[in-house]
């Protein structure tokens, strides 16, 4: 029954309309992981020279030993912000004569068989060897390595309840941040020593394997603590259940100014502060504010002018890109009906342009603070401010004619590349780069100030010629309306 299910999710696979949409994200991916498995399996190999030539008088066992608990809190945040849980369609099973506890078994088993599981193994058994080479014991060894497996397998799990607990939630990565730098502080101040409690205990393990026992007994909880949370859950009416959600009903009267295109724009506002994802971008938008205070107070950086500039674009912009990068998609679940409705196309982009717009004004004024650091500052962020509105937002939205991945909105946005392809992963260049080549340029050839001006500039010009690119963007999207549709309603 297994090997059936495994076939269904073979041809679920080949057979999806995103294999070949998202074939470049999936070479690029590729490449990523081929390099970390090698690095890996190469430090797996080269540690225990570095460690003996550099510690000849500490046990190099003993040593690696120490900063297990680095490892495996690393390993745990590696593992909620990289690795999604399976995907996998129960309800078409739940009609078919399969008992529901194989279709659970195969789900959690499943995780344990991620790349996440398998990139430790490739710096483990290298290193296991290594030891053994130089004169370790083979019961030493195997057990070490062993331990090793089952802390992998045991973080895998640990994972998996996690990300369950904490998917309600808007901001869902803070918890478990907040909890694994209390205990690194606690561990880095001395105040308790989990390096050494586990430097300790992975000693007991590998001289008397009979202690494996304990990490074997966790395991086997973690297992059955998470077959016991999802058999609650695996029902054809579980989806049925209503959820009972406080909604703000603010009308937002206040938009009712802006005339045609305020419709839209209520519908923008009360997206982002009623969906786990979109209401990130707010969260995404409050840690750009403070972006400047890792640059500005550091001496070496006030010479820096192009890098001033890249910061002045990313503070100014955070909301602009994060949001815009990613239109209509926003919109794709209902984006059918919309389509369907007897509205203006240049009245929906023309919303998704003001809201922009808006939060690049509102992200300067926020800004002028900065000036403390210093006028140059000031002055290159009211450029970027300008620069962004005249150009980096017809950008945004002429890239978003291309865009043909859907978004889930109630999905977390932490590492979520949900809705991520190509034109997001080349939309870095032209937005953060053409500025400070720009500004580049008019700086080395005349002056600062000539700089700044070709920004404001170029700007302005975008800002004179509004009316003509977004006839051009509305044209585009136009063209590309059918082809939007088919492609947010694929599953």
């Amino acid at each position: 029954m297994i090997s059936k299910i495994i076939g269904l999710e073979l041809k679920q696979f080949f057979r999806s309309s995103y294999l070949q949409k998202g074939i470049f994200i999936k070479i690029i991916l590729g490449l990523v992981g081929l390099f970390l498995l090698g690095n890996a399996f190469a430090l797996g190999f080269g540690l225990y020279h570095v460690l003996h030539t550099k510690f000849p008088d500490q046990n190099v066992l003993e040593l690696i030993n120490s900063f297990f608990f680095y490892w495996f809190i690393g390993d745990l945040l590696f593992r909620f912000f990289l690795q999604k849980l399976p995907v996998f369609s129960v309800k078409p099973l739940l009609y078919l004569p399969i008992r529901k506890t194989k279709i659970l078994h195969y789900i959690l088993i499943k995780t344990a068989f991620s790349f996440f599981t398998f990139l430790p193994l490739f710096f483990v058994l290298p290193f296991g060897a290594s030891l053994f080479i130089n004169g370790y014991s083979a019961s030493i060894v195997i057990s070490w390595v062993l331990f090793l497996i089952l802390a992998t397998l045991i973080s895998n799990y640990l994972n998996f309840i996690i990300e369950n607990k904490s998917a309600e939630s808007e901001l869902s990565f803070l918890p478990l941040m907040l909890v694994s730098a209390g205990l690194m502080a606690l561990n880095y101040f001395n105040i308790i020593s989990f390096s050494g409690f586990f430097a300790s205990a992975i000693g007991q393990i590998v001289e008397q394997p009979i202690y494996l026992i304990i990490p074997i007994a966790m395991l086997i909880l973690l297992y059955y603590y998470n077959f016991k949370s999802l058999r609650k859950k695996i029902y054809l009416d579980q989806s049925l259940a209503s959820k009972a959600n406080v909604v703000n009903a603010s009308e937002m009267a206040w938009l009712h100014r802006l005339g045609s295109v305020a419709p839209f724009m209520q519908l923008d506002l009360k997206m982002i502060g009623r969906n786990k994802r979109p209401k990130s971008t707010v969260f995404l938008l409050i840690l750009g504010m403070l972006y400047g205070f890792f640059f500005y107070p550091n001496p070496k950086y006030a010479d820096m002018s192009p890098m001033l500039v890249f910061i002045g674009i990313f503070i100014t912009g955070n909301f602009m890109i994060n949001f815009g990068q990613f239109i209509p998609a926003w919109d794709s679940g209902y984006y059918k009906f919309l389509m369907s409705q007897n509205v203006k196309y240049k009245e929906y982009i023309q919303s998704k342009y003001m809201l922009m717009v808006g939060s690049a004004v509102i992200m300067f004024v926020f800004s002028i603070p900065y000036v403390y650091f210093g006028w140059k500052i000031l002055v290159l962020n009211f450029a970027a401010m300008i620069f962004n509105i005249g150009v980096n937002s017809y950008v945004l939205l002429f890239a978003g004619s291309y865009n043909r991945k859907s978004i889930d909105l109630d999905k977390r946005a932490a590492f979520n590349y949900q809705g991520t392809g190509a034109v997001q992963w080349l939309l870095g260049f032209p937005l953060l780069l053409i500025p400070i080549i720009i500004f580049y340029i008019s700086y080395k050839a005349i002056s600062f100030n000539a700089g700044v001006f070709s920004l404001i500039l170029i700007g302005l010009i975008g800002i004179v010629l509004h009316k003509i690119a977004m006839r051009r963007i509305v044209l585009k999207y136009k063209e590309s309306k059918h082809k939007m549709i088919k492609a947010f309603a694929q599953e």
